[in-house]
């Protein structure tokens, strides 16, 4: 039996049921596996007082501490974040709040290996747990943890741990490059793809599942946090040169703001709607009734949005972004162009003019499964 103790600071919780919804996946089918005995730590992430009166952090504060969540037992220790600091002193809080906790935990549950789910703070933070109690740890690369707090002032923190860790593993080929180019060794990193529910996410009717959403014409659909990385501005902007069109997009951000007034500003109230966070439940049914999926990302890992696009059938058009061209392989399953608004009006008007059939663009996603995820991880961290 393996022990495994999975670190996730990336992991929903009764507020956030979206929050890192892919991790929770991953983590339940390890969990179920038959030869693994798992114990999650979810550590949340709170700012000092006074700013956790505010209603967002209020709600995190009074998550249990101790829970099972959907059948893991979970623990939830507290951090301190501290603003303006640039994520200098996450790792120090995190390493402080978990060792107590973990320590307790490790007398009736000897865990063998420390499974951590995001490069930052998890990574350092496991690697300081895994000298202590002297285990093997992991540590996973998803995107933003390599990308963003690989640079800068945690940069350093980041590659350390890389150099700590007996094993890494990232979502794609091209995230594994671009931590070699931080100056991990890439040797000891393993390519390690996400899955997707293929029995969830597949083709319907699509126009029936347009006429439920109130929609006539070709739709496009972008699923992806209101943040400026995910580039929904550059896709509402395209919808100018594909006048014909709807755009749905699904989720919720500090950029809700600018993008209704841009939506505004260019006169398309009547085509493109900001439809807030979608419960991942309700997904399947909006991707698939979509003719096209749009993302225009300056950075990913292997977004999760574009494997369950193409296992619903429906095609993408996204930027060189990550993983992107190891998933868009032929016309079938999309395009990969340049981040601008006419490059995506382009692409969009031409898989409008020329669309594939949903099986073909879906042939592309049947690799991407949980149960090779999760054997894949369970291979992985035994080997550790």
């Amino acid at each position: 039996m393996l022990r495994v103790l999975t670190l996730a600071t990336l992991f929903p919780d009764a507020t956030r049921p979206n929050f890192g919804v892919f991790v929770e996946r991953q983590t339940l089918g390890l969990a179920a596996y038959a030869e693994v005995d798992l114990r999650l730590v979810a550590p949340i992430g709170l700012p000092p007082w006074p700013l956790t009166r505010h209603p967002r952090y209020r709600a995190l504060a009074g998550l249990p501490r101790h829970e099972m969540w959907k059948g893991l037992d979970t623990l939830r220790p507290r951090f301190l974040t501290v603003p303006g600091t640039g994520g200098r002193r996450h790792v120090a809080a995190l390493v402080r709040a978990l060792v107590p906790v973990i320590d307790a935990l490790r007398e009736e549950f000897p865990f063998d290996v420390i499974d951590a789910e995001f490069f930052f703070p998890d990574g350092p933070a496991a690697i300081a747990l895994g000298q202590r109690y002297g285990v093997p740890v992991s540590i996973k690369a998803r995107g933003a943890d390599i990308h963003h707090w690989g640079h800068g002032p945690t940069g350093r923190q980041v590659v350390a741990a890389g150099h700590g860790a007996a094993g890494m593993l990232a979502v794609s080929e091209a995230m594994k490059r671009d931590m070699a180019a931080l100056g991990l060794p890439a040797e000891n990193i393993r390519v390690h793809r996400t899955g997707v529910d293929l029995d969830r996410f597949a083709p319907l009717d699509r126009p029936t599942a347009k006429s439920a959403l109130g929609v006539t014409g070709p739709l496009v659909v972008a699923v992806g946090a209101l943040i400026e990385r995910k580039g929904h501005a550059i896709v509402i902007e395209a919808m100018r040169g594909v006048p014909d069109a709807t755009l749905l997009i699904a989720g919720d951000g500090p950029e809700r703001g600018r993008l209704d007034a841009l939506i505004a500003r260019l006169g398309l109230t009547d085509r493109v709607r900001l439809l807030g966070a979608v419960p991942h439940a309700d997904l399947p049914r909006l991707i698939a009734a979509a003719d096209v999926s749009a993302l225009a990302s300056s950075s990913e890992g292997l977004a999760n949005a574009w494997v369950e696009s193409l296992a619903c059938g429906t095609p993408v058009v996204i930027t060189d972004a990550g993983g992107a061209r190891e998933l868009v392989r032929d016309a079938a399953a999309g395009r990969v162009v340049a981040r601008t608004a006419p490059a995506f009006a382009a692409a969009i008007k031409e898989v409008l003019a020329h669309p594939p059939s949903p099986e073909e663009t879906r042939r592309s996603a049947l690799p991407f499964t949980w149960e090779a995820n999760t054997a894949a991880l369970y291979a992985h961290l035994a080997g550790l």
